[in-house]
């Protein structure tokens, strides 16, 4: 019997390598003569690097960059030599994380230091580019990415722009004389996994800038910075971003790659799965183990789980999702097409439990999914 073991991460508590780690040892002892192939994966958001590293065997290149709040950090991507191709996580050089929460507040903050994160790698020899925008203090449409690149941010009366977003309604021009040359000849994949418009009440302001410490009145201005800029992008650029899909993304970050980088926004599951070679490597398994921290209704938005369940439908191979817990009914879980279920919050004393010890209810649900597989 074949099994493929394709989880994501375990927020907080176990990674994907952790998790098939665990799943082969108790498979290898009850069903020694099985096939076994791990192929952990992401979403596209945090922790992915990782995962393209233990696929792709790429180098982590460590460059200084400037933080949300124009200070120098250290942060590093993912190049992946053989593929001429890079991976960059915009959180590492423009995420939340490396804000102190008083300091959180997305009407002052700035992408700059992911696109100077890009020209590093473009000068590393990168041909194509993913950009993976998850976990951002941002909202400033990235132009702060832009402005790293070579654009600048012009008022009408041609000063230059801080690129932040309580800059974006003030912007009367976008200058396009010293960008950087090579950028056309790249080609820009961005993981993007969210749908929201760029400007409105589900845009990009209203739905995350509280979450980023904006205030009420914060957010109008900033979704009214989004209108504004929309408008120049129509004027300089004649695109109209407002009906791209994920253009709200990252505080704007999708309109803003789609703009400046010609980017195309697609899946993060599915990004990672055709680097990997995922429907390739699964074909003729008997069952695909899956998991991740939490399976609820938010699973088919793009969420790992999704993105194995499309590969497994396609080439009739049964899931089986091993989770830290699961808010949906078994029946709704078969009409996703999963055939067995199970969740550790069903084993542990509490959440803390579950998060503490992990790895040793993951064992005990793995041992009774092997036994009930094996019985049949």
């Amino acid at each position: 019997m074949k099994f493929v073991l394709a989880p994501d991460k375990f927020k907080g508590s176990l990674t994907g390598m952790q998790f098939c780690k665990v799943v082969e040892e108790h498979l290898k002892k009850i069903m020694p003569k099985s096939e076994i192939l791990s192929l952990p994966l992401s979403d596209g958001g945090d922790g992915t690097i990782e995962i393209l590293k233990y696929h792709l065997k790429g180098k982590l290149i460590h460059v200084e960059v400037n933080d949300p709040l124009f200070r120098p950090i250290q942060t590093s991507y993912l190049f992946m030599d053989s593929i001429k191709t890079a991976f960059v996580e915009m959180a590492g050089a423009s995420g939340m994380a490396l804000l102190k929460p008083e300091e959180q507040n997305c009407f002052y903050t700035t992408t700059f230091g992911t696109g100077e994160v890009i020209l590093a790698a473009i000068r590393q020899g990168a041909k194509t580019i993913i950009l993976g925008i998850g976990g951002s203090a941002t909202n400033d449409c990235g132009i702060g990415m832009a402005n790293a690149l070579g654009y600048k941010f012009e008022d009408k009366n041609g000063n230059e722009l801080s690129p932040i977003g309580k800059n974006l309604s003030r912007i009367h021009n976008i200058n396009t004389h010293n960008v950087f040359k090579d950028l056309k000849h790249i080609d820009f994949k961005v993981a993007c996994d969210v749908t929201n418009p760029l400007y409105g009440k589900q845009g990009a302001a209203y739905i995350y800038g509280p979450q980023k410490g904006a205030s009420e009145n914060e957010v109008k201005l900033l979704d009214d910075g989004l209108k504004h800029i929309a408008k120049v992008f129509v004027k300089q650029f004649g695109k109209d971003v407002q009906n791209i899909k994920g253009a709200g993304a990252a505080g704007g970050m999708g309109a803003g790659t789609s703009v400046f980088l010609n980017a195309e926004l697609q899946s993060g599951i599915d990004l990672v799965k055709d680097l990997i070679g995922f429907d390739e490597k699964i074909k003729h398994a008997d069952w695909i183990v899956t998991g991740e921290g939490k399976l609820d209704s938010q699973t088919l938005s793009g969420k790992t789980i999704q993105g194995v369940l499309a590969s497994a439908k396609a080439n009739n191979i049964k899931v089986a999702a091993l989770c830290g817990s699961i808010s949906v009914s078994k029946k709704q879980a078969k009409k996703l097409g999963i055939v067995y279920s199970d969740a550790i919050t069903d084993y542990a004393k509490n959440l803390e439990d579950a998060m503490v010890n992990t790895e040793k209810h993951l064992s005990e649900i793995v041992i009774k999914f092997i036994e009930s597989i094996k019985q049949t």
